[in-house]
């Protein structure tokens, strides 16, 4: 392999925290190589030092044949190093073009030249070859896929050697990954090297030639992917063997039912909705982005308005209930965008966990903090939640950490019915299974869980039942053994039969 990057023993510490502890890192030209590891094993550190926005600590790197060492990211993009963050970058309101090029404009004595900024971008949309990405379409008319692919043209048309893509199909569809991978192949035909960061490893297996896993701050392991199976990268992610990803289902008879939806109809979605969830029962919602599955439970938790149907909690019918009746009644959501609406990332982790009951550390109109951070520590302890102090503020934390703050806060509530949306993405393997396991006890002490998920096995691996959303429009559960990825998909994107 003819080495275009290699970082050696790379160290980095933050005051007496050790982010990184001596990394080994080699990448080849026209190579896509996959960098796992848990959340805080310190990949994003790692690429910060790549790109220039730390500076290492001690290491040496070298890039295309000579000493690396960026001053500034400005640096590191002027050699022809790129991120592709899985945030995107753009600017919405203004073209292809105007993206692509934007900060990079070719000028003569304070004139713009608009022709060979032109063949610029026809260079780069030749690469991408995608019928929605056109020079003068609007960045905001297009969807996740055609973003993503503009933020990726916005590294070429740098000529750039090296593209990082961070977890680049976290929010895309299947179709819209497939194009992506179309994209990747043929950077690689060309001769540029991918670094592929993602907690997806069935896609690792199918894109990436090599691989490398962190942990701890520390490479523990490298090698091929194709004489590699799944299992051995986890165990090297996690430190330990995992006997069972999903946990095994107890038979359990579901109790009453909780939660009942009659065609429930919302704007713009969902156009229908039906069903029943029992309490000691897993429901999941399959579906492709945009079938309306996020805006079906906050409809359900009163975060948008129910035209037509109805909810019933309990056998008490009600649509017309806000949120806070519905934690009332014994409903807890988990946001899909935990950054966003999922948690308050500058408020500590107590206010986070205790936000939606704060009445049992009330006394006389004044909050006992002691008795606050005193149950937040048992919460933490019980969820195994990697953290420092109750005080601590939750965007310190690692993705998987804050997921679990997250549903510690419907655990601390007490809810009967959890609405989890996407609830492990953006999340590593370890933490995945922790997921997993949480929702297994829930079942078992008959709580509900209503579960959308975009990733088909995490919902076989789970639910008792699955019911897939198409347009707006929720077919009928069926017992999980009924279902297989191929169905599932299928139904997803033809709609039921």
């Amino acid at each position: 392999m003819d080495p275009l990057l290699t970082m050696q023993g790379v160290e980095k510490r933050f005051g007496a925290v050790t982010a990184l502890a001596g990394i080994d890192l080699s990448i080849g030209r026209g190579e896509v190589h996959a960098l796992v590891g848990e959340n805080g094993a310190g990949k994003s550190t790692l690429m910060k030092v790549l790109s220039g926005a730390h500076a290492p600590d001690a290491g040496a790197m070298t890039f295309d044949g000579a000493a690396y060492a960026p001053r500034g990211p400005a640096d590191a993009l002027a050699r022809g190093i790129a991120m592709v963050y899985q945030e995107l970058n753009l600017a919405p309101d203004l073209t292809v073009a105007q993206n692509l090029l934007l900060g990079r404009e070719t000028s003569r004595l304070g004139w713009l030249q608009s022709a060979p900024d032109r063949a610029r971008v026809d260079r780069v949309l030749a690469v991408l070859d995608h019928p929605d990405v056109v020079a003068d379409r609007r960045v905001a008319d297009l969807g996740p896929g055609a973003r993503q692919l503009v933020e990726i043209g916005r590294a070429l048309v740098g000529d750039a050697k090296l593209v990082v893509l961070d977890e680049p199909t976290s929010s895309l569809s299947a179709a819209e990954s497939e194009t992506l991978y179309e994209v990747i192949r043929r950077l690689e035909s060309r001769g540029v090297a991918i670094v592929y960061i993602s907690h997806f490893l069935e896609e690792v297996k199918r894109i990436a030639s090599r691989f490398t896993v962190l942990r701890d701050g520390r490479t523990v392991a490298t090698g091929d992917v194709a004489t590699t199976t799944i299992e051995q990268i986890v165990e090297a992610m996690v430190g330990r063997s995992l006997d069972e990803t999903y946990p095994t289902r107890a038979s359990i008879e579901p109790g009453e039912v909780i939660l009942e939806l009659d065609a429930l109809r919302s704007d713009p979605l969902p156009r229908s909705a039906s069903l029943s969830l029992r309490r000691g029962e897993v429901l999941g919602i399959a579906g492709l982005v945009g079938a309306g599955r996020t805006e079906l439970l906050r409809a359900v938790f009163g975060l948008a308005k129910v035209r037509d149907g109805s909810v019933s909690v309990a056998g008490v019918q009600d649509r017309g209930r806000g949120v806070r009746a519905r934690i009332a009644q014994g409903l807890g959501l988990v946001a899909e965008d935990r950054k966003v609406e999922g948690l308050a990332l500058d408020r500590s982790i107590a206010e986070n966990l205790t936000l939606s009951n704060a009445a049992p550390f009330v006394r006389f109109g004044w909050l006992d903090p002691k008795a606050r951070d005193a149950s937040t520590r048992r919460w933490v302890e019980e969820l195994g939640i990697k953290s420092r102090a109750p005080d601590q503020a939750a965007g310190e934390l690692s993705g998987g950490n804050q997921q679990k703050i997250a549903i510690a806060r419907l655990l601390h509530q007490d809810a009967d019915v959890l609405l989890l949306d996407e609830p492990t993405r953006g999340i590593d393997v370890g933490s995945k299974v922790e997921v997993y396991r949480l929702i297994g006890e829930l079942r078992a002490k008959g709580k509900a869980v209503l579960v959308v998920s975009s990733y088909l096995p995490e919902l076989l691996g789970v639910c008792d039942r699955i019911a897939v959303m198409h347009r707006g429009r929720l077919g009928e559960a069926r017992p999980v053994d009924a279902w297989t990825e191929v169905e599932l998909l299928d139904e997803a994107t033809r709609g039921a039969a």
